[in-house]
């Protein structure tokens, strides 16, 4: 699909007549500068943060098709009272994809060490054939390790190392987590196992209750089960977690998550009452919206908590480059093992256009995951 110096690029354009499209735009390939490298995107994620960007509050039962091959576009209608949320990027053509990977097949003159090598990249516009990038940003992988085993480098990875690492830094001894069955749930258990963190896994069916419990983890509960709040409050007590990451976002979740940490402090600390209940501090930190409708509060759970966002690009900021590093190179090295990703399909830029597999990948079924190889079939 290359045609010269240019490259195909997936952009998404809200229109002001209330329309999402969706398309391929040939773009110009340009030359490295000299502390850049230009990658070949071989792998490129469908993230759950993607899609936000890449379909937005579209009805995705209007979807509609023009046009053939890479002249294609594909629209969908934007509920009015929808509009405002997008009101800021109205004709504006965007490129989506956070992180990705492929092999450099250019490179400017302080980085010309780098051509031929596999790399994992991070900054957006993923969702395109190539890619130019400042070579310090890249992560340089294993030699054995292919640009479908590096394509997730990023964005679950250091996610999941850095619930573990804000867990640390803010006194908490062991964790909770919430949709624990997602590729990052199962990096998260293994991370957990391999560093000896309690970790309480909450899923939603049974299987992956079994996923994780097959994969050694000691604590899985189901919020499907009808003693579930029991079963949460047992696998609080033994832990001590008091530190939440959750990925559903909406419903009542965080609030059971909570009056589960609460209850289980009430019995560690012997049951005394007081109206502002016990003095244990419990915080969940909502890093996800696979439910996008309210977030509901019981408040049972006294006057010791916190509700807040955790967003990985902040933490890294916070974190500071020092230990931003020592994150990524641990990805590196523990690529094919504790980082290891699992894809449903890899799909190439025109079949991420195509109307059944747009439903498919917009499911965010846990423990899915599809992934865009651009120059598949190339």
């Amino acid at each position: 699909m290359a045609d010269g110096n240019q490259g195909l690029q997936l952009r998404s354009l809200v229109t002001a007549g209330g329309e999402l499209q969706l398309s391929l735009a040939k773009v110009p390939i340009g030359a490295p500068g000299p502390d850049e490298i230009l990658v070949r995107i071989e792998g490129t994620p469908i993230n759950p943060s993607d899609l936000g960007l890449l379909l937005g509050p579209a009805d995705l039962s209007t979807l509609s098709v023009a046009g053939a091959g890479e002249e294609v576009v594909v629209s969908a209608k934007i509920p009015p009272q929808l509009m405002r949320v997008v009101a800021g990027r109205v004709g504006e053509s965007l490129p989506v994809g956070n992180e990705g990977a492929g092999v450099v097949v250019d490179a400017g003159a302080n980085a010309k060490g780098l051509v031929g090598k596999t790399v994992a990249i991070l900054g957006g516009a993923m969702y395109a054939q190539y890619r130019i990038v400042k070579a310090a940003d890249a992560l340089v992988v294993h030699d054995d390790a292919t640009p479908k085993d590096a394509a997730s480098c990023f964005v679950n990875p250091l996610t999941a190392l850095g619930m573990v690492s804000t867990m640390r830094a803010e006194g908490h001894t062991a964790l909770v987590h919430t949709a624990a069955a997602s590729n990052l749930g199962q990096m998260l258990t293994k991370i957990c196992l391999k560093d000896g963190v309690e970790l309480v896994n909450i899923v939603r069916k049974p299987d992956q209750a079994a996923l994780l419990r097959g994969l050694g983890a000691r604590h899985v509960v189901d919020s499907s089960a009808s003693n579930f709040m029991d079963d949460l409050i047992t696998a609080l007590t033994e832990t001590g977690a008091t530190i939440a990451f959750d990925a559903i976002g909406g419903g009542k979740l965080a609030s059971q998550i909570l009056t589960g940490m609460e209850a289980a402090a009430v019995k560690k600390g012997g049951g005394a009452y007081s109206r502002y209940g016990s003095t244990t501090f419990k915080q969940v930190y909502i890093y996800g919206g696979l439910d996008t409708g309210p977030t509901e509060l019981n408040r049972a759970f006294g006057m010791q908590w916190a509700l807040g966002g955790w967003l990985l690009t902040y933490f890294i900021q916070k974190a500071g480059a020092a230990e931003a590093g020592k994150l990524r190179q641990r990805v590196a090295d523990e690529l094919k093992t504790t980082f290891a990703s699992h894809y449903t399909a890899e799909i190439s830029l025109l079949e991420a256009l195509q109307p059944e597999m747009i439903a498919a990948y917009n499911k965010k079924t846990t423990g899915e995951k599809y992934l865009i190889n651009p120059n598949k079939g190339l």
